[in-house]
């Protein structure tokens, strides 16, 4: 059963969720000031009910990681991921004239249930110029808020559109020629804490393996220090997902640096015509203790999808 939430929104910064006394996330819309990091909305920190960070912000090793925030790391050659740029040939530039970024133009839904809570915003994605290449129409969230399970969910969907009048390209450094490395779109930058964490995957699939791999989920359990527990988090592909533009598949690293993304552009490039869209749709399930298989696929299927 879904326990009730407290919104809060700060107006022109941020919008929080709580429940039981927890703030389980906080989205910012207003970006940070420095531009090499790609300034565009992310949502941190993400904690589960119990109150156990499971996001990490602007980590050392690389600044531009920002909890979970959507971005592109090669699109028609800018750099929407932010930081250091792949050159082919020339391993990563720090080329600060080629990172983009996305402006918050609104909301055009913000609806407040004593359960859930839906966020429609309207952003564009702007090339280091200025020149507005892409609208966005992104729709966030929050529900299953459940106490007895120990988890809540966020889903997440984008809808792009080309408004540049001319194709945009989307790739990654392994596209651009650096192998494994199809880091882009949906993005999730774990705690530090969870280095080594356990990778897990359907049908009996995990750990590296399923870097680059095609799967509906995968589920990342991560263990904190000072106190004795773990959590998890669930990434899925919406059912719709399947009929999308280009195919996906999972980036993901546990040792040193725990990421996680929905790549959309790992191994091959896709175009986007002018005037033309795309639509994902994910769901992120943020819960405590240390959840297996037959836990993630019972959740899924229970909770529709």
């Amino acid at each position: 059963m879904s326990a009730p939430i407290t919104v809060t929104h700060r107006h022109g910064e941020r919008v929080t969720v709580e429940a039981a006394g927890v703030e389980l996330l906080s989205y910012v819309y207003r970006p940070d000031p420095a531009a090499f990091e790609s300034r565009k909305p992310y949502t941190h920190p993400l904690r589960t009910l119990a109150g156990r960070q499971v996001s990490a912000y602007r980590p050392s090793d690389h600044r531009w990681h920002k909890g979970l925030q959507m971005t592109s790391s090669h699109l028609s050659g800018q750099n929407f991921w932010g930081g250091w740029s792949y050159v082919p040939g020339e391993w990563y530039q720090d080329l600060p004239d080629l990172v983009g970024s996305m402006r918050h133009d609104g909301f055009e839904e913000f609806a407040v249930e004593d359960e859930s809570l839906t966020l429609g915003e309207k952003l564009t994605w702007i090339e280091n110029g200025g020149g507005e290449w892409a609208r966005e129409r992104r729709d966030l969230v929050v529900h299953s808020v459940a106490p007895d399970e120990g988890s809540w969910a966020l889903d997440w969907a984008i809808t792009l559109t080309n408004i540049r009048g001319e194709p945009l390209e989307f790739g990654s450094p392994t596209t651009a020629g650096r192998e494994m490395a199809g880091y882009t779109g949906l993005h999730w930058r774990g705690p530090r804490e969870f280095s080594g964490g356990e990778i897990l995957g359907p049908g009996g699939l995990g750990g590296e393996e399923m870097m680059g791999r095609q799967a509906p989920w995968l589920a990342f359990v991560g263990e904190h220090d000072e106190v004795d527990a773990r959590s998890t988090l669930v990434f899925a592909h919406a059912p719709e997902n399947e009929h999308a533009i280009h195919e996906s598949h999972w980036f993901v690293r546990s040792r040193d640096i725990p990421t996680v993304a929905f790549s959309w552009a790992f191994f091959d490039e896709f175009t986007l015509p002018p005037g033309e869209s795309f639509h994902y749709r994910y769901r992120v399930v943020v819960a405590d203790g240390a959840w297996d298989r037959d836990r993630v696929e019972h959740y899924l299927k229970s909770h529709g999808f």
